[in-house]
């Protein structure tokens, strides 16, 4: 059988995490007041995506797992990917 191994996190990774997802949403809020047109929106996006993988890779420990559960995360992300862009296509050419 396979050994469990725990990972325990230090209160300066936590303390790290917490201030780089402070950092970005002040970012993100700082941006909607530069005037970038279309790619405001596509700034945003960025910047929510990237929150979005620190909280998967510390807080839902993808970062300490098996390889297999990344890959797993990243499919079902790729999954979602292509339904959003085949709705997308629908929605353009209707």
């Amino acid at each position: 059988m396979s050994e469990n191994k725990t990972h325990i996190s230090s209160y300066g990774s936590h303390l790290l995490v917490l201030a780089s997802l402070i950092a970005l949403t002040i970012v993100t809020v700082a941006i909607t007041s530069v005037q970038l047109g279309a790619f405001n929106t596509t700034a945003a996006m960025i910047i929510a995506s990237t929150k979005a993988a620190i909280v998967l890779l510390y807080f839902m420990h993808l970062k300490f797992d098996d390889k297999i559960f990344r890959f797993m995360v990243t499919l079902v992300l790729l999954i979602y990917a292509v339904v959003i862009i085949i709705t997308f296509f629908d929605y353009l050419y209707r």
